[in-house]
């Protein structure tokens, strides 16, 4: 049963970005603090209704949730920067950043890791906004 998380601070966590050919660490603070930020999980990246529906309506409404004071846009999926980076080039996403759970540390300290092992997927996030 879903226990809803609103009010609750996100969990701490160091994420292991490739931008570029250097790897940066990027932190929930770096993500969030002293910002207005709009944050969806998905299944996986490059999944069909991932990449049909609920990505590609993100990026479209981003000029609208920006002239609503929203600073940034983050899409989050238990998967590893490569993945996260060729899907974001795939999907042309220029106004989402991608964040890479690649461990689920996150997704866990959300509540919302599942295990997916009996589809070959091994842990997952759950689909939230």
């Amino acid at each position: 049963m879903f226990t809803s998380q609103e009010g609750k601070k996100v969990p701490q966590v160091t994420f292991h970005t490739r931008q570029g050919d250097q790897w940066i660490d990027v932190t929930t603070d770096d993500l969030f603090k002293n910002k207005t930020v709009i944050v969806f999980s998905l299944p996986g990246a490059f999944t069909p209704t991932c990449s049909s529906s609920h990505l590609p309506r993100y990026n479209e409404l981003s000029s609208v949730f920006k002239q609503h004071g929203v600073d940034s846009i983050l899409c989050v999926s238990v998967n590893d920067t490569f993945v996260m980076n060729a899907w974001k080039a795939d999907q042309h996403a220029e106004n989402i950043t991608f964040v890479p759970d690649g461990n689920g540390e996150f997704t866990k300290g959300m509540n919302m890791l599942v295990e997916k092992a009996d589809l070959g997927f091994g842990p997952r996030s759950w689909r939230y906004s």
